[in-house]
């Protein structure tokens, strides 16, 4: 995995934000694959610099938005993304028409969607 993920520790965005979009974007792109396994925390920890924490809290954001799984002993994995129904879509774009012609910028509309969406 070296290589993978490369943290600017002068920069703005949070260590652990930084490997938790760039593992997400390397899932997307389909450089990381359905059934891979990730790095364990402690070893990716060491390697980039950071602390076990810090690595943890990522990989528990890519598991909650299902980009991966993972299970004692057979450690992190990548989950293909599931295809998102037409109908959501569909609602999607509805939303961001109805976002727009009330003004709502993107950042507003997500928060108003992570709001009702159910904990």
């Amino acid at each position: 995995m070296s290589g993978f993920v490369a943290i600017d520790a002068g920069g703005r965005v949070p260590p652990f934000e930084q490997v938790r979009s760039q593992l997400a974007a390397q899932i997307a792109a389909g450089y990381l694959v359905d059934g891979e396994r990730l790095p364990s925390v402690r070893g990716l920890a060491a390697e980039l610099g950071l602390a076990a924490g810090t690595v943890a809290k990522a990989y528990q954001l890519l598991e909650e938005a299902g980009l991966v799984q993972t299970a004692r002993g057979a450690g992190t994995r990548v989950v293909r993304p599931a295809a998102v129904p037409e109908s959501v879509t569909h609602a999607a774009a509805a939303l961001v028409a109805a976002a727009r012609e009330a003004g709502l910028s993107a950042d507003q509309t997500a928060a108003a969607l992570h709001d009702a969406w159910p904990a």
